[in-house]
């Protein structure tokens, strides 16, 4: 079986295949377009009967193409940037380019035979796309509230005690009639910031009705977990995509973050934070940890063990979010499995 590697940019496809023993065999770039998606396939054909395919970046540039691919009948699989950068220090080639890269991509596949389907359209990429729609205009809100605070500063001098906050219809009525009588460009500005925080709180709640709605209709069983409302479900269920492509609870950890890093020294063991991960995934779960630790007896049992220990609060927390990281990816794997037989079951009955 050959292994190819494919390097996707947002205008071309760099392309690598290499035999069992990891020689490469040949190299070629295509456009990034349909003409070219289709010239990729017909030299990956004839490159032999049986052949796997990696794609780094399937999930944007190389989108399309893998679709394509996989509706072909091709074995495709997604190569995390994390181990083409490790193999990439391997290639006795001196410098980067995107051939190197393709053949760094292409060695990865040969090596590892636990990697991942490509993600595909559907309802994770449906909840992944709502989700940040949402957060794009929660993160807006608070801008041009924030602004709004400004000119209402100057505008009204002791406003705040008429007007706490700018949540609720009855705030914001009682600001615009605080806005009426002003003149000036800081009171029109401020006129049109009023009008947009009300125009991105509609926006918003008819985001969180479709996600809510979708979430329902996945049947995903991690609303029922505590400290797990439907928008926290919906990204954790947009970020993992089928978590089928996870091959362990410790490679979950290490996907969102919560693996913690050693960092011991002579007779003192202790883990320092990661950073690196999925942070959108990490920020779930932190969501996840923090209403549980504050409300759930359990989490506080356990954040009690582990303070008795020698652990900070803080420390705590992240060996907390470590276990929640278990927890979620064990759920997505049943309701994934109850799904599969599920439908199983109703092609036998039809």
């Amino acid at each position: 079986m050959v292994s190819i590697g494919i390097d996707t940019h947002k205008t071309t496809l760099a392309a690598s295949v290499i035999d069992p023993a990891g020689r490469e065999r040949g190299a070629r770039t295509f456009p990034n377009d349909r003409q070219g998606h289709l010239q990729l396939l017909h030299w990956a054909e004839v490159q032999g009967p049986e052949r796997r395919i990696g794609i780094e970046g399937a999930g944007s540039y190389g989108a399309p193409l893998a679709r394509l691919l996989v509706a072909a009948g091709e074995q495709v699989v997604e190569v995390p940037p994390t181990l083409c950068d490790r193999e990439r220090r391997h290639l006795r080639r001196a410098g980067k380019s995107d051939p190197a890269d393709a053949l760094a991509i292409a060695r990865v596949v040969l090596r590892e035979g636990s990697l991942g389907p490509v993600p595909l359209p559907g309802l994770s990429e449906d909840l992944k796309l709502l989700v940040d729609a949402r957060d794009q205009r929660v993160a807006e809100r608070t801008r041009v509230a924030n602004r709004l605070h400004a000119h209402l500063v100057v505008l009204a001098s002791g406003y705040e005690r008429a007007v706490p906050t700018l949540a609720g219809s009855r705030n914001r009525t009682q600001l615009a009639r605080l806005l009426e009588g002003l003149a000036g460009v800081r009171a029109d500005l401020a006129r049109a910031d009023l009008a947009r925080v009300e125009d991105l709180d509609r926006e918003c709640s008819a985001l969180e009705k479709r996600i809510s709605a979708l979430v329902r209709l996945s049947g995903s069983s991690l609303p029922a977990i505590k400290g797990i409302a439907d928008i926290t479900a919906a990204k954790l269920l947009g970020e993992t995509g089928d978590p089928r492509r996870v091959r362990s609870t410790p490679a979950f950890a290490a996907m969102s973050g919560t693996a913690p890093i050693p960092a011991s020294s002579g007779q003192r063991c202790r883990h320092r934070l990661n950073r690196g991960g999925n942070r959108q995934l990490n920020r779930a779960l932190h969501t996840i940890a923090v209403v549980q630790a504050r409300s759930d007896p359990r989490a506080q049992a356990y954040m009690a063990r582990r303070t008795a220990e020698g652990k900070s609060r803080l420390e705590a927390l992240r060996c907390l979010k470590r276990h929640l990281a278990n927890v979620v990816l064990r759920t997505m794997l049943a309701d994934a499995e109850r799904s599969t037989a599920a439908a199983a079951i109703g092609g036998l009955t039809t």
